[in-house]
């Protein structure tokens, strides 16, 4: 029930407005996001770097409406991959693209033309890319951009929510050699004919796709904060005898800090997605229905008094 109060917000402009000028939300965002430049990325991914983690970014906007918006989205990646690669930080940081943000809603070609030239800009700068997946009803055509982008740039990774029915089935499509896949539970409400609707069953689903993802020859990404699920995926890297270049762990920027540094200290890679720009309400929004937990975080901050 939370959780979809939660998202209902995410597309609320009026909660959204009293969000954004609360007195301590800077505060709050600084959390979960980067900051909103180039400079302000490049800072924290320094330091995550430095401390042992890998990065992959995500350079914030999702409500791309017409083509000069997806050419500014796609020109903000170029100068991101450049500026990484300037500061000495690639290839431990990679970056992550949502289609959405290049057009893909009202032209899909468009959409492709763009994260193709950020792929290239992303091999230029000894680096990769990750398609993030959103809302189901572009699954699709997100899987068939990444396939023609493979053609090009095979290590272009993809994404798979494990609360989607038919997510098993794109595991099976994904898991081959060289194959990059990142596996979520998913962020996004949705509907019961396409979903799993509890938490229990989604995280049956997630095993499930790890299990396929980790017994297969490509290369697993497994996004979760979820102690169990952690754990059950170390105990599948011993299963499978996969070592610790041929899978990592990922987690969001801000959530489980110390897990983070324990299963990197503990050889295993661990990347963080790392958010950063002026578009962030619709991201902090679904990473609080993601883990409801955070919004008591969140609440105190913009009502705490200093």
């Amino acid at each position: 029930m939370l959780r979809s109060v939660i998202l209902a917000a995410s597309r609320s402009s009026r909660v959204e407005r009293l969000v954004e000028t609360a007195p301590y939300t800077r505060d709050v965002v600084r959390r979960f996001v980067a900051g909103t430049s180039t400079a302000d990325v490049l800072g924290v991914t320094r330091k995550l770097v430095a401390g042992g983690l890998a990065v992959t970014i995500d350079f914030l906007g999702e409500d791309t409406v017409n083509p000069d918006q997806a050419i500014a989205t796609r020109d903000g990646y170029l100068a991101l991959l450049a500026a990484l690669a300037e500061a000495g930080q690639t290839p431990a940081a990679e970056v992550s693209v949502k289609l959405s943000a290049l057009g893909q809603k009202f032209d899909e070609e468009l959409a492709y033309e763009c994260a193709r030239a950020i792929c290239a800009a992303a091999a230029e700068a000894g680096t990769t890319v990750t398609l993030d997946m959103e809302d189901h009803t572009t699954t699709d055509s997100t899987l068939d951009v990444l396939a023609k982008l493979r053609d090009e740039y095979p290590s272009t990774g993809a994404v798979l929510q494990a609360y989607l029915r038919r997510t098993e089935s794109d595991c099976r499509e994904l898991a081959t050699a060289g194959s990059r896949v990142r596996l979520c539970k998913g962020a996004y409400r949705e509907p019961e004919s396409v979903a799993y609707q509890s938490a229990q069953d989604v995280n049956k689903s997630y095993v499930r796709c790890m299990n396929i993802l980790m017994s297969g020859s490509g290369y697993p990404m497994l996004a979760t904060h979820d102690p169990r699920l952690i754990a059950i995926g170390e105990d599948r890297a011993r299963w499978f005898d996969r070592g610790a270049d041929e899978f990592e762990f990922q987690m969001l920027y801000g959530i489980r800090p110390e897990e983070q540094a324990r299963l990197s200290a503990e050889g295993h890679t661990v990347r963080v997605y790392l958010p950063y720009g002026t578009d962030w309400y619709g991201y902090l929004m679904r990473r609080l229905a993601e883990r409801p937990a955070n919004l008591m975080f969140f609440a105190r901050a913009l009502t705490s008094k200093k």
